[in-house]
Formats: structure tokens, C-alpha cells, sequence
């Protein structure tokens, strides 16, 4: 007999429960709370090589052209910029120096970025200054919106005429981005 009064009362008790699951499964109440997140955008930043060797370039009575590439030049835009935003990355040369002798001016030499390449939303083009003497605008970049990274590797034409000496001529390229 006690079997069976404890079997009723654990099935009592069981068809009690369900009432009180089920209904606990309906909110009493709800609130919908309203969510802000700020995105601050970061740097706009330059990176360039620190030297470069450019090469060996043989001297001619009549002068010529000798073309060396720099190396890799990266922009990294993570302004987070709204549709439409840009910048422009510019470069200047000081003259190429030897221990020696009359220097090759930097209205000598000149400055094509290439082929750039992209990541994010942008637009770049390439400026191709012939001569870097002053600030020269060398990649402009617009239609961004975001972040963004270009990248590339400029190719300087010097023209050496045929009146220097032989030696190692050195100077400085620097870029700046806005």
C-alpha cells in the first residue's frame, strides 16, 4: 500500500508541475534597450624603405638616363573615413651627393609609383612627377570609404649627364602622406 501512495503522489505532483513550466516560459515583461558603439578610426601613416642601393650606373660623354627602382612604399589609411574621403602621398629629393666633384641635382631626378596595388575601397593613380625638387604629390587616392592600404615600388629616372666623375653619389627621398 505505501507503493501506491507514493506513486500518486509523484504523479500528482509531476501534473502539478506542468502547468507552472509551461507558464514560466512566457516573459511577464519585456524591454528592448537601445545599443550605441562609437568606431574611432585610427592613423594615416607612411612607411618607405631606410636605404636603398640603386644600382651601378655606367658614365657616357653624352650622358643617360638610368632608372632604379626604390623599393616598397605603403600607405595604411585607417582613418575609417565616410565615402568620398582621400590623400595624397607626395615625395621630395635632396641632390646625389659625391665625396667629390659637382652633384647631380634633384631637378634630375624623377618619380613613377608604378603599378599600385590595393586593399579596402580606393581609388589611386599615379602621379608621375618628372622631377621631385619640391614637395611633389606622386599617389593621390580617392573614392574611399574605410580603411584602406596602397603599396608600391617607384621607379626614379635620374639623367647623369656626361660631365660627372665616377664615385658613389648619395641623398635622401623623403615621402609624407595628408
Amino acid at each position: 500500500m505505501k507503493n501506491t501512495k507514493t506513486v500518486r503522489i509523484v504523479a500528482t505532483a509531476s501534473l502539478l508541475a506542468l502547468p507552472l513550466i509551461a507558464v514560466a516560459a512566457q516573459p511577464a515583461s519585456a524591454v528592448t534597450t537601445s545599443m550605441t558603439l562609437t568606431l574611432s578610426g585610427g592613423p594615416l601613416l607612411i612607411s618607405a624603405p631606410a636605404s636603398a642601393d640603386l644600382g651601378t650606373a655606367t658614365a657616357s660623354s653624352e650622358g643617360i638616363l638610368y632608372t632604379a627602382q626604390l623599393g616598397e612604399v605603403i600607405v595604411s589609411d585607417d582613418r575609417a573615413a565616410a565615402a568620398g574621403a582621400g590623400w595624397v602621398a607626395s615625395a621630395i629629393s635632396t641632390a646625389l651627393t659625391p665625396t667629390a666633384g659637382p652633384a647631380i641635382a634633384a631637378t634630375y631626378i624623377g618619380y613613377s609609383a608604378g603599378t599600385v596595388a590595393t586593399t579596402g575601397t580606393v581609388t589611386t593613380t599615379d602621379n608621375d612627377p618628372s622631377t621631385i625638387i619640391g614637395v611633389s604629390p606622386v599617389v593621390t587616392a580617392t573614392a574611399i570609404t574605410g580603411s584602406n592600404t596602397a603599396t608600391w615600388n617607384p621607379t626614379l629616372d635620374i639623367t647623369i649627364a656626361g660631365t660627372f666623375v665616377a664615385g658613389v653619389y648619395t641623398g635622401t627621398i623623403t615621402h609624407s602622406v595628408l
